[in-house]
């Protein structure tokens, strides 16, 4: 694995950690995302990583000044990927706006480029046509909290070639990620086949009016030890991510309950902006949510 220099195409709730967590472990970074104003509030973004770091990883203001040297930004598609060895891409769940995306990366990527989705439900083989490059394409999927959940889950789809999946479990290596590689495309990759019917459940609990929020949470995190509940994690994770999965899933199903999870997230907090711990507000309010408080177990 010779990489050395890495695009991230999207900053938004793991695009940005990806890209810091990338640079933090020395490589050149440019993060692409589709304006310039998308891209200043990445930076502030990474402004409050580097704190993270120093708390969570001791790292040092000699790190972290090394981390912010490492990354550069651009809106501009075939600036941010002329030299990248590899491109992470991070654009919402969505399948139109993948394929769209690498419609356009396909046109001004190097060939040398190799493409990794972490796309958190969908397959590499929905979209490896549109690539332009199939055995250089394969999915690199990471959790929440990227620097303590240091977990990186590298798929191929039937066409990868051997040693691009190599290159990258390499690589997810050493950027300090556990690599969890898999034998064959699963939905879900490990973590979202466990975790989303957990969610899908607390949701349908919701929907149903069975119990409240913060009922569920205290279920859950009092029976099972888990530092937050379903609908914290939901926050974690970002509400539209879930909407959205939600949605082709009800798309596909007609699922009657889905249907309506589905217009309780758009009108409750789609519409309002808010899309949890990255806006301040979602199933709960941040920065202190009453998760966090001791009291919230007894």
């Amino acid at each position: 694995m010779n990489y050395k220099n890495i695009t991230i195409a999207g900053s938004g709730v793991l695009g940005y950690q990806i890209a810091f967590q990338t640079a933090f472990h020395g490589f050149h970074v440019t993060v692409y995302d589709i304006n310039d104003t998308v891209l200043e509030k990445a930076k502030a973004k990474f402004e409050r990583l580097s704190k993270a770091y120093k708390r969570d990883l001791n790292a040092s203001e000699q790190q972290i000044e090394k981390t912010r040297l490492n990354l550069r930004y651009s809106s501009n598609l075939a600036e941010a990927v002329k030299d990248a060895d590899l491109l992470i891409e991070a654009v919402p769940e969505n399948p139109t706006i993948k394929i769209e995306f690498y419609k356009k990366l396909a046109k001004v990527a190097p060939e040398k480029t190799v493409f990794a989705t972490n796309s958190s439900t969908l397959l590499p083989s929905q979209f490896s046509e549109f690539t332009g490059r199939p055995t250089k394409f394969l999915a690199l999927h990471f959790a929440n909290t990227i620097w303590i959940h240091n977990t990186a889950e590298i798929m191929g789809h039937p066409t990868t070639d051997p040693e691009v999946f190599k290159d990258v479990v390499a690589f997810a290596k050493a950027i300090g990620m556990l690599a969890l590689p898999l034998h064959k495309e699963q939905p879900g990759y490990i973590l979202n086949s466990l975790l989303v019917p957990m969610l899908s459940a607390a949701t349908d609990l919701l929907v149903s009016e069975v119990a409240e929020v913060e009922t569920i949470d205290k279920t859950w995190m009092k029976a099972t030890g888990a530092p937050l509940g379903p609908f914290g994690i939901l926050d974690v994770v970002g509400i539209t991510t879930a909407y959205n999965i939600d949605k082709m899933k009800a798309e596909k199903t007609k699922d009657e309950l889905k249907i309506k999870t589905v217009n309780y997230l758009k009108e409750k907090f789609i519409d309002k902006n808010k899309l949890g711990v990255s806006t301040g507000e979602g199933f709960y309010k941040y920065p202190n949510p009453a998760y966090e408080s001791p009291d919230f177990l007894k």
